[in-house]
């Protein structure tokens, strides 16, 4: 299976091996990032990424076939993100698959993006359905009940900036560069956690839901108080912000393992991380400590696997193939695309 993802800012493909037992291999996983193209504009610009796509895909998807040691006419199938995200990027995508699908005819897989990061751990660590995915990246933050391929509840998400988000608006406020999760992050092991006490937004609250425009706010109000900023301030501030984000991650986490418990009596709780913000060692910490107090199981694949990838395409496009999930040239390419929409359904009779 060839994957192909240009759903934001890496430019992306992948040969993926699954046997008929579900097992899987990566034969080839090539990803560009486009760091230097966005980093003088302190965030991803949608016009230069999809340039971008233009001019690398196809030697991304050569360089992919090359390492994995097929040709294209090998291949059994072509995935490529369809959504949601960047359309300019998404277009380009999903066009280059639409070509290839229809010059060798192969079927298309038009995949859902958040599925393929719902996916992963089943690509990674061949998890069992069912299990809980939290999704924390740039452009998502949310719970999601994976019952199986193209079966999920949304239980909860952000009601508005997602935490990747976040991370990228209090970098930038600190002058800390782009990405902001990294960046934050590694100033943060320099601060006190515990100088600024930031709000916890809706964390008395029984939804699962996220907010953090109210703490991104008191970030800020807090470093226009202090302002210049000396390096400690920054610091102190970036610690105590994580800190918060870490608690709210970790007590909705808590709130979640306990509902999956409660309405999947008798299956073990496995919570499964996605997301580049899984990269975050304060946060992981975090969840390990919610999920041991839930006696449930914490699975991260590979770091390289939870940010944006052509790997966790090809997968998700495995999987939808080997359940007979195909789709027509006449796809639309689709800027947002909730996974609980009914058109995700997969009619498993039909496998």
């Amino acid at each position: 299976m060839l994957g192909i993802e240009t759903s934001c800012d890496e430019t992306a493909a992948a040969i993926v091996l699954r046997d008929q037992f579900g097992h899987s291999t990566i034969a080839s996983n090539v990803v560009r990032s486009q760091l230097d193209e966005h980093a003088a504009f302190g965030g991803v610009v949608p016009e230069l990424a999809a340039r971008a796509h233009v001019t690398y895909l196809d030697h991304i998807i050569a360089q992919a076939c090359r390492e994995a040691g097929v040709s294209l006419d090998q291949v059994d199938a072509i995935a490529a993100t369809a959504g949601p995200g960047l359309i300019g990027g998404v277009l380009v995508g999903l066009t280059t698959a639409k070509a290839l699908a229809a010059a060798l005819g192969k079927p298309l897989i038009a995949v859902n993006h958040l599925e393929a990061h719902a996916l992963t751990a089943r690509l990674t660590n061949n998890v069992a359905f069912p299990y809980l995915m939290l999704l924390v990246s740039g452009g998502h933050s949310q719970f999601v009940l994976v019952r199986g391929v193209g079966d999920y509840e949304r239980w909860g998400s952000t009601i508005d900036d997602a935490l990747g988000e976040a991370f990228d608006k209090v970098a930038k406020l600190l002058s800390l560069g782009h990405p902001g999760g990294p960046a934050v992050e590694a100033i943060a092991s320099k601060g006190d956690p515990r100088h600024f006490k930031f709000p916890r937004p809706l964390l008395r609250e029984a939804r699962l839901d996220f907010s953090f425009s109210g703490l991104k706010t008191a970030v800020r109000l807090q470093a226009e108080a202090l302002a210049p900023l000396s390096d400690q301030d920054v610091a102190d501030i970036a610690a105590s912000f994580q800190a918060a984000v870490a608690e709210i991650v970790a007590v909705r986490a808590g709130q979640a393992l306990a509902r999956f418990a409660a309405e999947l009596p008798g299956t073990r709780p496995t919570l499964v991380v996605a997301g580049g913000v899984a990269a975050n060692r304060r946060i992981g910490a975090a969840l390990g400590e919610a999920c041991a107090a839930a006696g449930a199981e914490l699975v991260v694949p590979p770091m390289a696997l939870c940010t944006d990838n052509g790997a966790m395409v090809a997968w998700a496009g495995a999987e939808r193939f080997a359940l007979n999930a195909t789709d027509g040239l006449n796809f639309t390419a689709r800027p947002r695309w909730p996974l609980d929409l009914p058109d995700m359904k997969v009619n498993h009779e039909a496998a």
